[in-house]
């Protein structure tokens, strides 16, 4: 857990709590600060629990994201468990940027994300999830994956999406995943969010990536699909240098 607010007229640490596997580093501070977590264990499987959390203070802006992608293995004995808990004061911003999650052919994973947004807050959020490594001739047939987001305005919620991923969406044709091996969501809440609607419309032009953009007042919704993750990656990385306002990725993207 690490938060970060105003003090002596510059952004500096308020608290950085670590315990067990997870771990937070901040390679920026001050002007654009930036913190990545980790999970030095190396992956999730039945039984584990992954906690990360960020407090950002009146009107800092931060952007978080993680190491490398997270990995969720085969389960015999229950889920996997992540909780993620960003917490931004009265006129902040957060971009939460985590790299892939990648689920392994039986991973059981159960994964909530809660953002409490101040007055005029905002944020911007991708998830990502790969079934199997391509490369290594990996393929994924039975899955199971909850996934929890909800993002609240002073108490008022703005976007509840929960994801149910089962063996059913993997095979439903057009209705789930549709033979794709990667997908990603990427959530803009801002109140210029509908302006980014045509131009981010305008980059979905990735070979092997489906892609479509909606909005409403207030908020940007980005919703990818492709065969494999690297095609997916490149998409994203075109979008976030839009949505960021031409900001750099975190330096760990290493695109």
């Amino acid at each position: 857990m690490v938060s970060l607010g105003f003090r002596a007229g510059a952004v500096r640490i308020g608290v950085l709590r670590q315990k067990g596997s997870a771990k937070v580093i901040l390679p920026h501070c001050g002007e654009d600060p930036e913190a990545v977590f980790l999970n030095t264990s190396g992956g999730l499987t039945g039984g584990d629990s992954l906690s990360y959390a960020v407090e950002l203070g009146e009107g800092v802006a931060a952007t978080a994201t993680t190491q490398t992608a997270e990995r969720a293995y085969r389960s015999t004995s229950g889920l996997a468990r992540v909780t993620v808990d960003l917490t931004v004061g009265r006129n902040g911003w957060i971009d939460w940027l985590p790299q892939e999650t990648i689920l392994f052919d039986q991973a059981k994973l159960d994964r909530r994300t809660q953002v409490s947004l101040g007055h005029n807050a905002g944020c911007l959020l991708l998830e990502t999830i790969v079934l199997g490594r391509a490369a290594m001739g990996e393929t994924v047939s039975t899955v199971l994956m909850r996934d929890w987001r909800d993002v609240r305005r002073d108490g008022v919620p703005l976007m509840v999406e929960k994801l149910s991923l089962t063996q059913g969406s993997l095979t439903s044709g057009v209705a789930g995943l549709d033979g794709a091996r990667a997908f990603a969501s990427l959530v803009m809440i801002a109140p210029d969010a509908a302006d980014f609607l045509d131009p981010v419309r305008n980059l979905l032009t990735e070979p092997g990536v489906q892609g479509a953009a909606s909005a409403l007042e207030g908020r940007l919704m980005l919703r990818l699909m492709a065969s494999d993750g690297w095609p997916l990656r490149r998409q994203i990385a075109r979008c976030l240098g839009l949505l960021r306002r031409g900001r750099p990725l975190p330096r760990v993207w290493q695109m």
